[in-house]
């Protein structure tokens, strides 16, 4: 659902200042003269700035600025390629090859862009061995370096422990390198 902008007569301040479409101010003025220059112009007066004092209005055809609206919207949606939170479960006491499997499919996530949580889940006598999630998780950030970093240290939540990754920037570790130099 889109934003809802007040037009012409549904304005309710007694003063705005309006803008044209080209965007040059045209000046403050009251309401009422706003809405005649708007008229007198075969536009609408769109209330795009309703928090300024006084409010800021544009004269433009309704149908026009919400057209443009969209696409502004759409191009913003176009930068952020999948951008989700995906998750994989490990468990304690888990094989390596499991681990491996695993760690590919994070792997493939990550390069979709997507953010991944990893969640070492713990099950009845598991959680008296809590340091084996631990060595689970570290093993599986070790896997994924250069590929995925963390976005910080793991945490508990009830029965799980997790960590959330990001994509690690392509140039990183070139720097790291460099200041280890």
């Amino acid at each position: 659902m889109g934003k809802y902008y007040r037009i012409n007569q549904y304005i309710q301040a007694s003063e705005v200042r309006v803008i044209s479409e080209d965007g040059k101010q045209v000046g403050v003025m009251p309401i009422f003269n706003a809405v005649q220059e708007a008229r007198k112009r075969e536009v609408d007066l769109i209330e795009i700035g309703p928090n300024a004092v006084p409010p800021v209005c544009k004269l433009m055809d309704f149908k026009k600025f919400k057209y443009q609206e969209a696409k502004k919207e759409r191009e913003a949606k176009k930068g952020i390629k999948g951008g989700e939170l995906k998750e994989i479960r490990l468990t304690p006491f888990m094989a390596q090859n499991d681990l491996d499997v695993r760690t590919k499919r994070v792997k493939e996530f990550l390069e979709e862009g997507n953010k991944v949580r990893l969640t070492v889940r713990f099950v009845g006598r598991q959680l008296g061995h809590k340091e084996f999630g631990q060595k689970i998780l570290e093993k599986a950030i070790q896997n994924l370096d250069g590929i995925g970093q963390p976005e910080s240290q793991p945490k508990w939540l009830g029965r799980d422990f997790f960590v959330i990754l990001n994509r690690a920037k392509p140039n990183q570790k070139k720097d790291e390198k460099n200041e280890n130099s």
